[in-house]
């Protein structure tokens, strides 16, 4: 990631902000690559026998797509974990945080 890719990622707080940032495609260039990679590997590996033989039924296309969805997320939160900004604790009445 460059210095300029750095700079065009928002600070987010909440898990709300981070899904935004996620369907914005902010993560896309990078998380595509390895939800390909991871995707396709898992995919041969777990559902690899049952394509080849020709016994897909829609159910094993699910969990093909199941097999890039999840890293796709997984890498998009690695992704943007840096840029979270944790808020800082409330104060009570008495001086002492929540």
């Amino acid at each position: 990631m460059s210095a300029e890719d750095r700079k065009a990622v928002p600070a987010w707080s909440t898990w709300i902000e981070a899904a935004t940032l996620i369907g914005r495609g902010v993560t896309f260039a990078t998380a595509v690559r390895v939800a390909a990679v991871v995707g396709t590997l898992l995919s041969v590996v777990n559902q690899g026998a049952v394509i080849a033989a020709g016994n897909a039924a829609s159910s094993t296309w699910i969990r093909v797509g199941v097999n890039y969805l999840v890293p796709y997320v997984v890498s998009s939160i690695g992704y943007l974990a840096p840029f979270r900004v944790r808020p800082r604790p409330r104060q009570r009445p008495d001086g002492t945080s929540r």
